[in-house]
Order: structure tokens, then sequence, then C-alpha cells
């Protein structure tokens, strides 16, 4: 994380969440597996191989140096075939970062993918990359194989070998005894168990080896400067100038976002930047905060030469993609400066935190609204300053803002939880708290990305109003298409196609009849009928007014609704398996052929005992006779190392196979479960995107592991055990006897603690786990507001303390973990003690001959060898266990699934348009307890275009929800051409509306399949033709044409960021034209467009309201957008607790007639006033 937040926004472009949310959770978590108990498995196995082999050289060198030949045989095929392993275990891992970043992507933009019924095809495309995992996975299989057959064979064929030339030395007289036979058989003995287990060691280091490289990726990476001049060498309160700036961005290099751009911004005074979208206004912005560089500045103190220039230097995309910026450097030239200061030179720190910025689309992160406005404090003279200096700024900045109205009237006041990205609150909200966080701080210049475009008008004059006030002692930067909001600015600077067209104040430019700025502004002025005129007071009283009661409609945590959903009952482990097993009971194959290889692999040790109690035997004999018995057993060991060696590559190939199926058919599962989930479903603080993600990647993974090699091993454990005992009852019962109900019911018992203390223990790591991925993958989503508010040091601190206070909990645990697991281990050294005593009372009294005593204590070993082994994959199995029981919770249950008896909705049932009624609607969300409205009653005809207006949070949106089926109404009923929409069948019903959200969402693939989404086979095919008139309606046609691929130009792993905001609207706009919508649903739909466009896109929509095939419902703050409706519903207070209602409805000249809420919400946007 620290290395992440250490590098240029350039390169955070270039990652995609998920491959990083992959990186740190699943990639982690097989790191930390592999670096626990696995490499302290295997120091402690290779401790104990040294010490086999130093006991067994002491007694005779030569024939341990002939038993240690096989060893190198081993290292020989372990250097071909790890790094085979490593290269197929990084394509699988390649393969998951894909699947994982589809549904980053997915999870992350839920309504988006619901309204569009985009749900098949994000599914398909996270199929398709499950597919090629699984693929991977299949490749993978025959390469383990190869690696363990030939492993286990030379470990096996070890004994015939060292048995066969010990009969030799023994014969040539220079063995003396049995004895050193004996002593170098066990430590070969020893050399073979423990070598199992460093293989199996050894295969989860490798798949640790392939997680960490994505880690090292980062961590490696140059970091950016962060050093530099600050206070008091510099001063925040100087004139910031554009000398000649010539940019663009690295992903497209030759094409220049801004060309040869001089400004100068005053200091103490507001400029604003006006201009098409994509005219350079927002990469003004990130220029400013240096999220890009025109240079890149190493980390010297030597920040300027003797001229005062800035020092030639390398940018810092060569060090990170050096083939995009060698073509960038061709490009980018000029300087930006502060007073006689390069910006590039400033302590990068310092000087963000003399910024205070409100996006284009402003960020909250899951956290109180107390805290989301504190974080503007970091870096300032106030972060270190106690709660109560802090809590009266925040409400200053609040009250500043006009948030302190809705906040005040939010159950828990300023420690009201916001929910991810802010979902809890309106547009508007959130955009008013992204003001007071941006002010709270006092800081010298101010940055207004936009900063008003969700607020209502009548609360955008108020807070226009307080930002007029807070900007009068500071720089501002204001860029706007409402161009009433910068009106009073000292000088407006017009920008198209990323240059400098026009510039002076507003009287300059309005006078200007010929110019940019004088069609902007004329381009929204809104029709008004005479009037007198009224005091902007009264206008100011009812607004407020009606923002009191838009507050009271907020959100309240509903502490019931959790505990009204149906509990899931947890299941064990084994009968998780065999469910699994049943319902994949395709591959019974695999199953079979697992199943003998493993009974084959287990056998394999009981016969070793047996065998070697022979090779003790056949010392007995002399002459020809021992020869013959000889050469006999050494046959036999080698039949067994064929036998062992076809086992473990059948058992490799078959578990590896089956591993990678079963994945595959639960990580689609998983995927297709979370997918069927009501948005209620996600709103919940539980299931954040980053949450989901990071469950997603990981338990599939843990699952597949219980089915993988790591899964078979205890099975092999298992049958060795059971092999081994049935050998010793076999040959010595009483022996046996005394052995295992001593010391075996000991054994169980500590097993069973630890496994049981593995399996709570994870479910607290699993909370950990969820919190730490979560907060992870939400910071680093909200990069951009991370940087500007100088977050790094906090998020970095926070994420530390998640992960230290987990650690502090395995560390309280562990001391119980510990003895539990000493104890475990220490029992089959009491078992070997006792076995030892018992049988030489054994021998002594010839009750038990040497071979029937070597055959049961050999056994006996290797049986509390295998239980030790067998218990070892405690974690294994607690883990896979609580991510097995995640997925099976998630599936849809009896009486969630969708209403089976729904009926599609008929092609032709609505092509004039469909006709909309709300009779008596009700409703509140899932997750509070305020009404939104109550009994709504509206009736929108066929073919009509209507309108919302009021104010943020008085439930436009949420009419626009219930409308896209994304929640249900708690009473009444809403007709769709006379059918109750619940009675429709969902997917019919999603494809006759079109929905244009708030807040656009792309996703990464082309332009072409971002406006293709969610357009299946059931939709005629769409022409070229279509596509185009569809984009030139939308006003992006040309845009896209100008991109080096035209309409299949790719949008990147950040398709969120590769566009401007006015760009992704205009797309979006484009993309629900295509589809032909019976219901078109316009939720700020031009928001972010300059005026221009704002007007052809709204001819567009005006032209097709005109055709009357299409019912057309728009929530608008910019008035101008809904003067051509044929009906507008304009909501008002309804009493408290009842939440809105509609206080006027009628069209434009009429509501401007009556001078009520409508005529007031006009003469607060007249720009001529």
């Amino acid at each position: 994380m620290r290395s992440l937040f250490s590098q240029p926004v350039s390169k955070l472009d270039d990652l995609s969440i998920g491959s990083v949310v992959n990186t740190i959770t699943t990639s982690s978590n097989s790191i930390q597996i592999s670096i626990s108990d696995k490499l302290s498995m295997m120091i402690q196995s290779l401790a104990l191989l040294v010490a086999a082999y130093a006991i067994a050289f002491r007694y005779s060198w030569a024939l341990t140096l002939v038993a240690s030949a096989p060893l190198v045989f081993v290292l020989l095929i372990s250097s071909i075939t790890l790094p085979l392993i490593i290269k197929a275990q990084q394509r699988v891992d390649k393969a998951d970062e894909k699947h994982v970043s589809v549904a980053a992507e997915t999870f992350g933009s839920i309504r988006t993918v619901f309204s569009l019924g985009a749900e098949r095809s994000r599914s398909a495309k996270y199929v398709s990359w499950a597919d090629e995992s699984k693929s991977q996975g299949l490749k993978m299989s025959p390469i383990l194989g190869m690696h363990l057959a030939p492993f286990f064979f030379s470990m096996y064929v070890n004994f015939a070998l060292t048995y066969w030339v010990a009969l030799k030395l023994y014969r040539e007289g220079h063995i003396a005894n049995i004895n050193t036979v004996i002593i170098v058989f066990f430590s070969v003995l020893i050399v073979i168990a423990v070598l199992g287990t460093i293989i199996t060691a050894l295969l989860n280091i490798s798949k640790a080896i392939s997680a960490s490289t994505g880690f090292f990726d980062i961590i490696d990476l140059q970091p950016i400067c962060f050093e530099g001049k600050k206070e008091p060498d510099v001063s925040s309160h100087n004139d910031i100038e554009f000398d000649d700036v010539t940019f663009a961005y690295p992903s497209r290099s030759n094409v220049p976002v801004l060309k040869a751009f001089t400004a100068r911004f005053e200091k103490g005074k507001t400029t604003a930047l006006v201009g098409p979208s994509g005219s350079g206004k927002t990469t003004i912005v990130s220029l400013l905060e240096r999220w890009y560089e025109l240079c890149d500045i190493p980390c010297s103190k030597d920040w300027e030469n003797k001229d005062g220039q800035s020092a030639s230097h390398s940018t810092a995309a060569v060090a990170l993609n050096p083939s995009v910026t060698l073509e960038a450097n061709a490009v980018n030239r000029g300087k930006i400066l502060l007073g006689d200061h390069n910006i590039n030179n400033l302590d990068l720190k310092w000087w963000r935190s003399q910024i205070g910025l409100v996006q284009q689309e402003p960020y909250l992160f899951n956290d109180s609204v107390f805290n989301n406005i504190v974080f503007g404090l970091l870096g300032s003279k106030w972060e270190n300053e106690p709660e109560e200096v802090k809590s009266k700024l925040v409400e200053g900045a609040c009250k500043e803002a006009f948030a302190d109205e809705f906040i005040a009237r939010l159950p828990q006041g300023y420690s009201t939880m916001v929910g991810e990205s802010g979902i809890k609150l309106s547009g508007g909200q959130r955009q008013r708290l992204a003001i007071a966080r941006s002010i709270v701080k006092g800081p010298s210049i101010l940055i207004l990305d936009e900063a008003t475009s969700s607020i209502d008008v009548q609360a955008e004059r108020i807070v226009q109003a307080a930002l007029d006030n807070v900007s009068q002692s500071r720089t501002t930067i204001v860029i706007a298409h409402r161009l009433s909001t910068i009106r009073k600015a000292d000088h407006i600077i017009v920008l198209q196609n990323g240059s400098k067209i026009e510039e002076g104040s507003h009287d300059d430019l309005i006078s200007n009849t010929e110019g940019i700025y004088h069609n902007l502004v004329h381009a929204q002025q809104i029709d008004s009928v005479p009037s007198p005129q009224e005091k902007i007071a009264e206008v100011d009283n009812h607004t407020e007014g009606m923002l009191q009661q838009s507050s009271q409609t907020m959100l309240s945590e509903d502490t019931d609704s959790q505990s009204k959903s149906r509990a899931y009952k947890q299941r064990g482990f084994f009968r998780t398996v065999g469910l699994f097993l049943y319902e994949q009971r395709a591959y019974w194959l695999l199953y079979l052929l697992t199943l003998l290889a493993t009974v084959g692999c287990g056998s394999a040790l009981a016969l070793q005992s047996w065998f070697f109690a022979k090779v003790v035997e056949a010392f007995q004999f002399t002459g020809q006779k021992l020869t013959n018995a000889g050469n006999f057993w050494a046959l036999m060991f080698f039949i067994l190392a064929l036998v062992v060696a076809v086992c473990y590559f059948s058992l490799a190939y078959s578990s590896t196979s089956t591993s990678a199926h079963i994945g595959f058919a639960y990580r689609n599962e998983y995927f297709h479960s979370i997918l069927r989930k009501p948005i209620s479903f996600y709103d919940s603080d539980g299931n954040a995107s980053g949450t989901l993600v990071s469950r997603l990647s990981g338990d599939p993974k843990l699952l597949q592991e219980v089915f993988a090699l790591t899964g078979a091993f205890p099975i092999i454990s298992i049958f060795q055990i059971m092999g081994c005992i049935a050998i010793s009852f076999a040959f010595g019962w009483k022996l046996t006897l005394v052995t295992l109900f001593s010391a075996m019911p000991v054994l169980f018992l500590a097993n069973f603690m630890r496994i049981r203390h593995e399996i709570q223990f994870e479910a607290m790591n699993t909370e950990v786990f969820a919190s730490s991925s979560k907060f992870a993958a939400e910071a680093i989503g909200a990069f951009r507001t991370v940087t500007s508010l100088v977050m790094e040091d906090s998020i970095i601190n926070t994420y530390s303390d998640l992960l230290k206070k987990q650690t502090r909990n395995a560390f309280r645990k562990a001391w119980y973990a510990t003895l539990i697991f000493a104890f475990s281990d220490s029992v089959e050294l009491c078992a070997m003690a006792l076995s030892l005593w018992y049988g030489g009372q054994l021998l002594a009294s010839h009750e038990y001959d040497p071979v029937k005593f070597f055959v049961v204590y050999i056994a006996i070993v290797q049986g509390g060898q295998a239980a030790g082994q067998f218990f070892s994959y405690g974690p294994n199995i607690a883990q896979a266990l609580a991510a097995a029981n995640r997925i099976l919770s998630l599936r849809v249950r009896a009486g969630e699934e969708d209403n089976v008896a729904a009926r599609p909705l008929s092609p032709t049932s609505s092509k004039a348009g469909a006709r909309i009624e709300l009779a008596g609607v009700s409703f509140r969300y899932p997750t509070r307890n305020a009404p939104i409205f109550r009994h709504l009653d509206v009736v929108i005809e066929s073919g009509q275009f209507v309108a919302f207006v009021g104010p943020s949070g008085c439930g436009k949106t949420t009419v626009i929800s219930l409308l896209e089926r994304f929640y249900d109404a708690v009473s009444g009923t809403i007709y769709f051409n006379g059918s109750d929409i619940r009675s429709i069948e969902m997917s019919s019903y999603r494809r006759a509306i079109s929905l244009v959200p708030q807040e656009p969402k792309l996703f990464n693939s082309s332009v072409r399949d971002n406006l293709l989404l969610g357009l299946d086979s059931s939709y005629s095919t769409i022409s070229e033709d279509e596509i185009i008139q569809a984009c030139k309606d939308a006003e992006i046609h040309d845009f896209l044409t100008s991109l080096p691929e035209g309409y299949d130009t790719p949008l990147g792993t950040n398709a969120q960021t590769s566009l401007s905001g006015g760009q992704k609207q205009r797309l979006c706009v484009a993309r629900a034209l295509l589809r032909k919508p019976s219901l078109l649903l316009l939720d700020e739909a031009t928001s972010s467009l300059d005026s221009q466009s704002e007007k052809l896109v709204q001819k567009a929509i005006e032209r097709l309201a005109g055709q009357r095939n299409m019912t057309i419902i728009a929530v608008a703050h910019r008035l101008t957008t809904i003067q051509k409706a044929d009906v507008i519903f304009v909501f008002g207070e309804s009493g408290v607790g009842h939440g809105s209602r509609i206080v006027e409805r009628g069209n434009h000249h009429d509501l401007s007639l009556r001078r009520g809420a409508y005529w007031q919400m006009c003469q607060a946007q007249a720009l001529d006033q």
C-alpha cells in the first residue's frame, strides 16, 4: 500500500482496482499460508533430514552416500519442474486477475449493470476469464504429475538401491552387522517421510513466489518525489501562471489536450474556466494537483538551476513505461508557476494541502459524516488539534456549505455512516459534504470542478453564495457548465479544443454577441413569462424550508433489517465437501482416479513397513539364500517405487484437474449468486464492492485447495494411518493395542483441539480480512481524492492499524495454539518410546521375533508421522470450510427467487411509449426508517415528456429507482401500460427501459462494446448507421471519430478516468438512445455537459419526445432542459415524518404563471439578473 500510494496517477490509471485488490487479498493470503506453518514445517523437515543423514554418515558413509544418490536426481528434476510450475501458476494468477477485474467493475457499477440488463454479458465476460483460469489450471496438472512422480519414485527406489548395496557390503565384510544397516535404513525412512512434507511445502511456496510477483511489481517501482520547497520559502498567496503549456495524457500521448495554454490566475480572485466538454478544463485541475507532471523531478534538493528554471529530468513515466513516455515528452512542454516558483519544485504534500478541491464526481468514504469532513484537515495546521477544535471547524464548514441542515436530521447526526461512496446520501448532499471538506482547512487555493452540478437550483443559490463568501480571500478556480454560478467571477477564460479562445469578465464577454461565451449563456436562458420582480429573500426562505424538509428523508440505520434476513445454517466440513462432490458428480472419473491414487499412495507406507521387516529378516540368512532374498526384496522395493510413481502422477493430474473444474464451477456460481442479489444487498455495509471482490477472489481459491494436491495429501495420510494400523494388527496385535489406546487418543484429542482453534481463529481472521480488503479497495478506487486530501499517510496508517489489530489478536491466541501444537507433536515421540519399551519386553520374552517387532514398530512410527501430517492441514481445512460456507450462504434460496409467475413484456405492448402510473406509492429504503414519500400518485401518459424537479434528497431519483425496480414500493402499485411491474418478468421489463444515471459508468472495453452493453440476441441487429446516429444525437460522434481507433478505441482498465465527465455522460446518453426504449429515464443526464452540447442533446431528446413513440421522464436541476416537458412535477415538503409530496404539476408556462415553487427555481437560475 505504501508503494502504491507513492506512484503517480498515470501509473494507477494502468492498474485495475480488481487486480490490485486481488494482489492485496488473495495473493497476500497465499503468501501468508506459505510463510507460516508451511515454511516452519519445511525448516523442521530440513533439520530432521540433516540430522538423519548425519547419523547415517556416522555409521556407514559408503552406504549413506549410496542412499543419497537419488537426492541428486530429485534436485535435477526439481530444477526443471519447479520453474515450470511457477510459470504455470503465474498464468493462472494472470487469468484470475482478469476475472477479478471484471467482478470489481461489475459490483462497483451494479446499478448500471442492472439497468442495462447486462448481467448476462458481464457474466459471460467473467466466465470467459474464469474459463481461461481453469484451462491454465488443467495445463498445470501434468506438470505437477511430472514433478511428483520422479520425486517419489526416486525416494522409494532409494530403498531398493540402498538394500541391494547393503547386502553387497555385508557379504564383502564392509558392514560388520545388521545394526548398521538398520540405522541407515531408519535414517532413509525418516528422509522419505520428511521429503513428503518438504515437497508439499515447496508446492505452496511456489504459489507464494508466483503471488509475490504482483507485490514486487509495485514495490520495486520508482516512487515519485514528495520533497521540495514549502513555507516559509514559498507562499501559496501568489498568482498561478500557466506558461505555454501543452499536455497530452500518457495513454494518448499523440493527442494534446492543452495546446500552448497561457493564463494567469490572480491571487485572491476568482477565475472561471468554461468551454465544451473535453476542452481541457479538468486537465488544468489535474496539472495543478500534480496528478500528471509536465516533467518529473528527482528526489534531490537541487530543485532549481541558477536560472530559476526547472532542471531537465526524465519523466516519471519513463521509469514505468518508456515506450509511452518518450512520445509524451515530444508533446508536453511549458511550466506552471506559483509566483516565481515552478510548482514541480514544491513539496508535493505541502502544495496539495494548500488546495481545497471539489471534484466533478465527489467521493465520500465509507465512514461517518464527521470523519469524511475531518479528512480535509489532513496536512493543515489543525491536523493534530483536539476533537473539540475539529468539531467547531467541521460544523462551521458545514454551515458554509449549507450541509448542516440535513446533517442535523440524520439519525446519528455527524456520526451517521454515509455508506460506500456515500451511497446513502443523495448526489446533492454528497456534493455539499465535499464542499465542506474542501473549505474546512481554509485553503489558500480553492478549485471547484463542477462543484454544484448535483445540487438543486435553490440550494445551488445558497451554496453559491457561501462559495462566493469563502472565496473572497482565496485564489479560486471554478469550472462550470452552469454559467449562473460564475457570473460574479473576476475573470472568465473560455476554452475550446485545448486552447484559450476568449477571456474577460461576464459583462465584457456577454457584450460580444458574436463570441462563444455569449452563445453559451444564451443557450441556458430559461423562457419566462412577464412577471413582477420578487425579492431574492423570498426565494431563499422558501428554499430553506424545502431543503429542511428534504433532509428529513435521509437515511436512518434500520437495525431490524439484518435480523429479518433468513440466517444461513453453517455446514460441517464433510457435509460441505460431500455436497460439492455430489453436485459436480459429472467428474466422477476424476474422483475415482484420485481415490485409487490416494489408496495406492497411502498403502505404500504400510507395504514399506512389511518390506523393511522382511529385509531385516533376510540378514539372518547366509550364502545364496541371503543373495536370493536380497535380490527379491530389492526388486519388490523397485516395483513399489514404480507403482508409487504412477499413483502420484495420477494423483497430481486428477486432483489438480478436479480442483480446476470445481473452482471454475463455484467461482461462477459465486459470481452469479452475488449478481442475482437485489440492490438492497449491495447497500449493506458488509457487502461493499471491495469486500465482495475480495471474497470472490479468495474463497473459490481456498475451496480449490480442498480438491487439489493440498487436499489430497491429508487423504493419503488417512490411508497411511489405516494401512499402518491394519498391518500392525496383522503382525502384532498386543504392541499395536498398547500403543493405539495409550498414545493415539491423546494424539487425536490434541489435534482435534488444534483444528477447532484453527477454525475459530479463521472466523476471526475472515472478519478482519474483509474489513482490511474493503478499506484497501475503497482507498485505491478513490486514489485522486486520497492524494488531493493528502491522505496517503492516514490511509497507510489506518490500513496498518487494521493489520496490526489482526496481528495482535493472532499473537494473543498464538500461545494457546503453540501449546497445542507442541503437545500434539511430542505425543508422537511418546508413542515411539512406549513402543520401544514394550516391544523390547516382548522381544525379551521371545513372544515377538524381530520381524514382528520391526513391522509393528515401523508401522506405528510411520502412522504417527502420517497423523501429524494430517493434522498439520488444520489451517487449510478451517479456511476452506469458512470459504465454502460463504459461497453456500449466498445461494438463492427458497423464497428469494425471481417471480417465476411473472410474464414477459410483449414487444408490441408499448410501441407508442409506456403509460406509467404510481398509485398510492409509499417508500422508504431498506436501511432507513424515514419515509421518502407516502401515498404518491402520478400518472404519465404514453409518449409524454415529463420532468421531476425539487430539492436534493426529496425523492426524485428514488422514483427512477422504483421504476427501474432497484427497489419495490413498501405499499401501493406502479403500473406499466396497465400491468403491475412486479408481475412483469424482470429482464424483459428492463429491456423496455433506458436509464442515463446521474453518475455515468463505463467499463474496460471498447467504445462500441460500451454502447452495445446489454443488447443481446433478443434485439434486432443494430446497424452501424444506428450506432452512429445515436452518437450524433448525443453529440459524441465527432469526438469518437477523432480517436485513433474510432468506435473501437479501448477505454482501458480505468474507463472512468480515461474520458471527461461530459464525454462519459454523452456516451451514456448514446447508449440509452441506442436501445430504442419505450421508457427513457434521464437522471440529471446532462449535468456534466457544456451549454452547447446540452442544447444539442436536449434538442435530440425533444425531437424524440415529439415523435410520441417514447415516454421520457427526466430528473433535472437545470431547468432549461425541461422547459418543453409536457408535465413538470415539483416535489416539496409534506410534513414532518411524512417525506416529500408533489406540490405543483403542469407545464413550464402554467407553472411560471403561478409564481410558486417552480417559478422561484426559475428565478434562481436566471442568468440575466
